[in-house]
């Protein structure tokens, strides 16, 4: 499975909670992401989910933190089996510190969700 944030939600993705647009991090999450990985889960024993950014400009940290670092801290899914599962692509080279940030996001998360 794959989310295209660019054609599916927005190609300028910016701000964390619903005050700062519609393009926000928290709506990403719930209305994209998690959906999709929880479809991914019913589906396949061995999940992949494609998150491809490419069509993006740039991405906000806020929007990057709350849409993958709350996988964690909202309880969703733990880093280790979102980092199974997830994929975050890219092939263009100014994008690659966006992608690095989302699995540094993912990472800080974890320890923050109380066991």
């Amino acid at each position: 499975m794959t989310i295209d944030i660019a054609s599916q939600f927005s190609r300028h993705p910016a701000g964390r909670v619903g005050s700062d647009g519609p393009d926000n991090g928290e709506r990403f999450r719930s209305e994209f992401l998690v959906p999709v990985l929880l479809e991914a889960l019913k589906k396949d024993p061995v999940p992949i989910v494609i998150v491809d950014i490419d069509g993006c400009r740039s991405f906000g940290s806020s929007f990057l933190e709350e849409a993958f670092g709350g996988l964690g801290r909202v309880r969703y899914f733990p880093f280790l089996e979102a980092m199974k599962i997830l994929q975050i692509r890219t092939n263009k080279p100014h994008l690659k510190i966006y992608r690095d940030a989302i699995i540094d996001y993912l990472a800080a998360a974890k320890s923050q969700v109380a066991v």
